[in-house]
């Protein structure tokens, strides 16, 4: 009985799921990417697109910059998946959909979602309600950190395999997690087997942003601690690529969302961009 009373997506895994959804419905083709499953999973109700978080003007650079880093983590995926690699952990998977939406590569990895207790058991039901299943190779690992549980033990408990290579993502995580916990992060990656890769965002200061995405960022930090989550850290690149290194890997590199905006928005003729403001760590062991 207890997951039926406590099971409940993340709102921010929800938010993230409704904005890759407008993307679909509200700009113009050709999409970065196509993701209306996340929206099938959250089953917000038929007025979710006038949510205030959803208004299709205000929001448009905060769902670009969603589903830019999204595209990209399925591109570096789907180019280790060719190089090899068998594993993909997804760090604070919320609702997110790869597994579902693109399974030619999916089930040639082992895919293991970390998240929350609430928000796993959640989506594991909805899975299930939407004939989606929980593949064998799908591994939905819940984790209560209130509790003191580490990803680390529950991820090996799952059936993981710290001897072969894997692909390690974080996306919107980092924000939430102190200095020393991101580090103690880079030090279990540093310690997977040759091969292996991390990708993981992290906020700009605001004083790096572009002058038209400070408002933006602020009003995320005001609404991340009124939700009682708010945002405890901010990274220059140079400050995150040192605290990489520090934690042992050494072929790491920074990857801002500039580059992310010239990959998958040059050309378009609706001005449709993503707001500055999260950049990527992208180092390999």
């Amino acid at each position: 009985m207890r997951n039926e009373v406590t099971e409940a997506p993340d709102n921010t895994a929800v938010r993230c799921a409704l904005w890759r959804a407008m993307h679909v419905r509200v700009d113009a083709a050709p999409h970065v990417l196509e993701d209306e499953i996340g929206l099938q999973l959250a089953a917000p109700g038929p007025d979710w697109p006038d949510r205030p978080d959803m208004d299709p003007e205000a929001t448009r650079a905060f769902r670009a910059a969603m589903v830019a880093r999204a595209r990209f983590v399925e591109d570096l995926v789907a180019e280790q998946v060719e190089q090899g690699v068998t594993q993909y952990v997804i760090l604070g998977a919320g609702l997110d959909t790869f597994a579902q939406r693109r399974p030619e590569l999916a089930d040639r990895l082992g895919v293991f979602e970390i998240d929350q207790p609430a928000t796993q058991s959640f989506k594991r039901r909805r899975l299930v309600e939407l004939g989606y299943g929980i593949p064998e190779w799908l591994r939905l690992v819940p984790v209560d950190f209130e509790a003191g549980e580490t990803w680390w033990e529950r991820l090996a408990d799952a059936g993981f395999d710290p001897h072969s290579p894997a692909v390690i993502v974080s996306t919107g995580v980092s924000m939430y997690l102190t200095e020393d916990a991101i580090a103690a992060t880079l030090r279990q990656v540093a310690a997977l087997a040759p091969g292996s890769t991390l990708a993981m965002s992290f906020l700009l200061p605001v004083d790096l942003l572009a002058e038209a995405d400070r408002p933006g960022l602020r009003t995320s930090q005001e609404g991340a601690r009124a939700s009682g989550t708010p945002f405890v850290s901010f990274f220059s690149p140079q400050d995150m690529l040192s605290l990489a290194r520090e934690a042992g890997l050494a072929n790491a590199r920074h990857v801002s969302g500039a580059v992310l905006a010239e990959r998958y928005f040059a050309g378009r003729t609706d001005g449709l961009r993503p707001s500055s403001g999260e950049d990527f760590l992208v180092a390999a062991v």
